[in-house]
């Protein structure tokens, strides 16, 4: 297994201001690459913005801007919330920029090679809100009987000179491609649903336009600008050197996970692989799509002005505590609902209650009660040591296996079963009365609880980078051991630990 590791997000479509779903996709991609770190992967982490398509000329039009100047502003407010929340990528791509317009020339010159583009001329249904056309079949009635695509987007008639990208061809070699790569789709609602359309039927795919001029232009024909989707997906490609050989991180492609929404799969799932196989490249080996938000029980809307905006909340309740809610609260895959009473209920249960009460009394019992160093390991250990231990290093395992397969909900409730342990364990080994009768036994108790907090302080990094830094600087633990491999020494007895410090106060919520 190469040691190499290359996530993704979406590349952010710029018609509009980043809201928690853009915030909530980019967090579920940053806890992967930070855990990968911790396993000691190389990793590389990519997001960024796509700035190209009709749609987006349309907004720059109605911003009264051009259309440079208008994705240069949008893509400033991508890059800060991405600083915001703490997104740890190595590589921040706009599709405008001048190596992604050599890396499409390139694939769109193998597609020609290759012989799986040809010209025509389209004729058919095009919502430009979603940038993607729809067949006669696919098309749905509203309230007021106007044809309209299945996401609710209008639709026009399009009929104009087109470049096609022979996706008909493909249809057989995509559907033996998932079966022989069960896992390249996730979860598997979404390849059910991706499945079911390929068998359904493929049309050949109009992958040029000439009706507007906000693109990347097609090789050797400068009227037409390429499709918004073939322009964009490449982007994953664009950020590892192609078409460069020999570029210094050549070596990271395929991807080994693209994180995007629901939204977007088929152009992941069917155009990408596609578009790949025919350039005979490889795939990515996993494409795996998050649900939707909405915001006390209603779809987010700028009319109803109920669109949540990741600064606000973090300027509110703090980076962590906002990363925590959104990985913790809706399972990945499935959509979910965002309420103010449900974050600070997590916010003032699991994380100044559960986690932060268990920390807090621990390293006060211990500066109080040890001259604020670490007792000795209990020799020999008793029942209850073990079995709370024994909990505590399997967490990397568990969490592990659960971010593989992108359950982060699963990941982080393997972690509060620990903590809802340890919890029961100094309540049943009440180290405060021990103090009175057994002063060695109440030392053993409190190193048995500051190993269980070093390794759930560790495993929960990726998901809350600044707070757990805090908890290991609480814990002694120095800057070079807080990777999964370095649990395995234990810290040196009669560390000095520094003064504790409550690390999740709780939310007192005025509004209430």
């Amino acid at each position: 297994m190469s040691d190499r590791f290359y996530v993704t997000t979406p590349i952010y479509y710029v018609n509009g201001a980043p809201h928690i779903g853009h915030a909530y996709t980019s967090l579920a991609a940053d806890v992967v690459a930070r855990w990968k770190r911790l396993e000691g992967h190389d990793v590389f982490f990519l997001t960024g913005t796509d700035e190209h398509g009709q749609k987006v000329e349309k907004a720059a039009l109605d911003a009264g801007l051009d259309p440079q100047s208008f994705t240069d502003g949008v893509a400033g407010q991508f890059r800060a919330m991405s600083e915001a929340l703490g997104i740890s990528n190595d590589d921040f791509i706009r599709t405008t920029e001048p190596r992604h317009k050599i890396a499409c020339a390139a694939l769109w010159t193998r597609l020609v090679a290759s012989g799986d583009i040809y010209l025509g001329h389209y004729e058919g249904w095009y919502a430009v809100r979603d940038e993607a056309f729809y067949g006669e079949d696919e098309l749905v009635t509203n309230a007021h009987g106007l044809r309209i695509a299945p996401t609710g987007a209008p639709v026009e008639w399009v009929r104009e000179p087109s470049y096609f990208f022979r996706l008909s061809a493909w249809q057989d070699r995509l559907l033996a491609f998932y079966e022989a790569n069960p896992d390249f789709i996730g979860p598997g609602a979404r390849r059910n649903e991706v499945v079911s359309f390929v068998r359904g039927g493929l049309n050949d795919l109009s992958v040029s336009r000439t009706s507007f001029r906000w693109g990347i232009e097609v090789p050797g024909d400068p009227e037409h600008v390429m499709y918004v989707w073939l322009d964009a997906l490449t982007n994953y490609l664009t950020a590892t050197g192609y078409p460069d050989p020999d570029a210094p991180r050549a070596g990271f492609w395929p991807a080994d996970l693209h994180m995007v929404g629901k939204d977007i799969i088929r152009f992941h799932a069917v155009y990408w692989p596609a578009f790949l196989m025919a350039a005979g490249l490889p795939t990515p080996r996993r494409v795996c799509a998050n649900g939707w938000w909405t915001v006390e029980g209603e779809k987010m809307s700028k009319s109803i002005g109920n669109v949540i905006e990741p600064s606000a909340l973090i300027e509110q309740f703090g980076r962590d505590a906002v990363r925590f809610f959104l990985l913790r609260e809706m399972p990945f895959g499935n959509d979910g609902d965002f309420s103010r009473r449900a974050l600070i209920s997590r916010l003032n249960v699991e994380l100044a209650n559960d986690l932060g009460n268990l920390a807090q009394r621990s390293l006060a019992m211990i500066a109080r009660n040890c001259e604020g160093r670490l007792p000795p390991m209990p020799v020999p250990l008793i029942e209850a040591d073990t079995v709370l231990l024994d909990q505590a290093a399997a967490l990397p395992k568990l969490l592990g296996d659960a971010i593989e397969v992108q359950a982060f909900h699963s990941a982080l409730e393997e972690a509060w079963r620990v903590i809802r342990a340890a919890n029961a364990y100094i309540d049943h080994q009440a180290p405060w009365a021990l103090k009175k009768t057994d002063a060695v036994r109440m030392g053993a108790v409190l190193r048995v609880l500051v190993e269980v907090m070093r390794t759930v302080a560790t495993v929960l990094q990726p998901f809350m980078p600044d707070s757990m830094a805090r908890m290991l600087d609480q814990l002694a633990v120095p800057a070079e051991a807080r990777s999964f491999a370095a649990l395995a020494e234990p810290l040196a007895d009669g560390t000095v630990l520094p003064p504790p410090q409550g690390i999740f106060p709780r939310y007192v919520d005025e509004v209430a």
